[in-house]
């Protein structure tokens, strides 16, 4: 299969790329910057919202699937660039669409969901509380329309809370490395009693490189565990898995109240596509 992925330079984005290498696909790897993108890949830098609408898809090698992971500022999740850059990933969809791509696969997030309170379905309904789940699912409900006119497959890959590379993203953990490489031997800590669906990035890219490269099992595709774990044991887990020498300060910052008690993917498809 040829593979086109864009965003591959980024956090997930170069580890799907090596995993689909690893499944045998074909792989055009697009980013701005390309230098953490697998050497075996091809590898092209180049900004995909000023690539001419009319053969875009032919422009970029003629792909069997569209794995669309490029987004600006994903851990800032109130930035302008949320809603700003919403029509631009819209008006690149579609132009691949129109000039010949069947097969649409694009990042989505459990932050379309807003609060919620257990398992998140195909079928949960969304209601996002910051911009950056208000421009995702502004772009689900948009291209679900769109690729349903048009006859082309669409996977909307909907991912949880990811670890890993952990000095290359903006989470709790890759704050604990920093504060114990500054030598602090406190963290200031939440109540760590929400649970959430935490996955490996490499597992996660294995999720992901298998559900674009089959057909059959389609639409919003839950990349997750589906088994809830509790911030406070996770963290406990990495710091000493780490061997840092640092201790959380429970209570120090409040529980924010529009974050689910227990948010979790339901797992009943991407399981299918394992087997």
């Amino acid at each position: 299969m040829k593979i086109l992925v864009t965003g591959a330079n980024g956090y997930i984005g170069r580890h799907v790329v090596t995993a689909l290498l690893n499944k045998g696909a074909e792989v055009t790897a697009c980013d701005i910057v390309c230098n953490d993108i697998d050497e075996r890949a091809e590898r092209r830098s180049l900004n995909l919202f000023d690539l001419q609408e009319s053969n875009v898809w032919e422009q970029l090698g003629s792909p069997d699937v569209c794995l669309h992971m490029a987004w600006r500022n994903g851990f800032v999740h109130n930035a302008p660039t949320q809603m700003g850059d919403v029509s631009a990933h819209y008006k690149f969809m579609t132009a691949m669409i129109d000039s010949g791509l069947k097969q649409l696969a694009v990042m989505g997030t459990m932050h379309e969901v807003g609060y919620w309170e257990g398992a998140i379905d195909e079928n949960t309904p969304c209601n996002p509380i910051s911009m950056y789940g208000i421009a995702k699912d502004a772009l689900r409900r948009a291209i679900i329309q769109y690729t349903s006119q048009k006859g082309c497959i669409l996977q909307w890959l909907r991912c949880y809370y990811i670890l890993g590379d952990d000095k290359k993203n903006n989470s709790i953990f890759c704050k604990l490395l920093n504060a114990a490489e500054e030598g602090k031997k406190t963290f200031p800590f939440t109540s760590g009693k929400n649970k959430y669906d935490f996955i490996k990035v490499d597992e996660l890219a294995n999720l992901i490189s298998a559900s674009v490269m089959q057909n059959e099992i389609n639409g919003i595709i839950n990349c997750c565990t589906g088994n809830p774990i509790s911030l406070a044991e996770q963290v406990e887990s990495f710091i000493k898995e780490h061997n840092l020498d640092i201790k959380l300060e429970y209570g120090a910052f409040p529980d924010r109240p529009y974050d689910s008690p227990c948010e979790y993917g339901d797992p009943t498809k991407i399981n299918r596509i394992l087997k």
